[in-house]
């Protein structure tokens, strides 16, 4: 028991904020200008970041470079969303690379790298089927 300033005796109750135990395997620990952290480990090079899995190999390597194709093996992740974080600046995709995404029903949303790592650590903890995928260019 506590007193306060008047000598009253108060209970203090703690509310916790966050979830624990939500299953989630990965989540960015960290992340600036042309970095990110998974779960401790540091990556400089595109890659797609899953609750259960990490894709270092996407293919995606700018951009400018991005393909119809790769937004296609996004769709085919089988998640309800997709943060397509486009580097330290928010650029918005040709909408025919969008097309496979919006053909498939899969959500898309896209933000500059830092804030699809926030968002993604977001949703991943509410348990929701979320995929980041990270250009550094």
């Amino acid at each position: 028991m506590l007193l306060d300033a008047y000598g009253f005796g108060s209970r203090v109750h703690l509310l916790k904020l966050h979830l624990t135990g939500s299953g989630v395997q990965n989540l960015f620990t960290a992340y600036g200008d042309g970095y990110v952290a998974v779960n401790g480990r540091r990556y400089g090079e595109s890659l797609i970041v899953l609750p259960e899995r990490i894709i270092e190999d996407w293919g995606a390597t700018s951009f400018a470079d991005l393909t119809a194709a790769q937004m296609a093996a996004l769709a085919g992740l089988d998640h309800e969303i997709v943060l397509l974080g486009t580097g330290n600046l928010l650029r918005f995709p040709r909408p025919e690379l969008m097309r496979p995404l919006v053909q498939a029903g899969v959500g898309i949303e896209v933000m500059d790298l830092k804030a699809a790592c926030r968002t993604y650590n977001i949703l991943a903890a509410e348990g929701r089927r979320v995929a980041a995928a990270l250009l550094f260019d």
